[in-house]
């Protein structure tokens, strides 16, 4: 199975860390009409990911187009069974996550909507967070454009009145 997890980093551990607050960016659908977005803070191993990317692809059966939003950039160390305290920290286990409330994970877009909400509620499932499936905002998109072409209008008949 081909695991995600980074090429090379500067230093081979790290401290635990928190999760606090939300998710500062990413929050926004940037590729795709449909999302899944994280309401929990939680860190998703890459064994994780991989499996609700494996149920993604499996339901949409490779249509459409589909993007992961994280990556798992932190490792996560882990002492054997049975072993004392003290000896230094443990080696490394798996790489992780850390995903925020808010951040959008999978995007898919060029399938149907009730494809997509079905896809992402298998993938949710995969996940140990709850999610959310969100879409884009395809409304506001027309309301700016109603706006720009009523400027539009305006500007030609002032230009009809010269």
């Amino acid at each position: 199975m081909n695991m995600l997890s980074p090429k090379k980093t500067k230093y081979r551990k790290q401290f635990k860390g928190r999760i606090h607050g939300n998710s500062k960016g990413n929050f926004a659908l940037n590729y795709g009409s449909y999302g899944l977005k994280a309401l929990e803070p939680e860190r998703i191993t890459s064994r994780q990911i991989e499996a609700a990317r494996k149920a993604i692809t499996r339901y949409l059966k490779r249509a459409g187009r589909m993007w992961i939003r994280i990556f798992p950039d932190v490792p996560v160390s882990k002492k054997p069974a049975e072993v004392r305290m003290g000896k230094g920290k443990g080696s490394i286990e798996f790489w992780a996550c850390r995903v925020k409330p808010g951040r959008i994970m999978f995007e898919v877009d060029g399938v149907d909507i009730n494809d997509a909400r079905k896809a992402m509620t298998l993938a949710a499932a995969k996940l140990p967070i709850k999610c959310k499936f969100v879409e884009r905002n395809v409304w506001w998109v027309k309301l700016k454009i109603k706006k720009i072409l009523k400027k539009l209008e305006m500007k030609l008949y002032l230009l009809r009145e010269i």
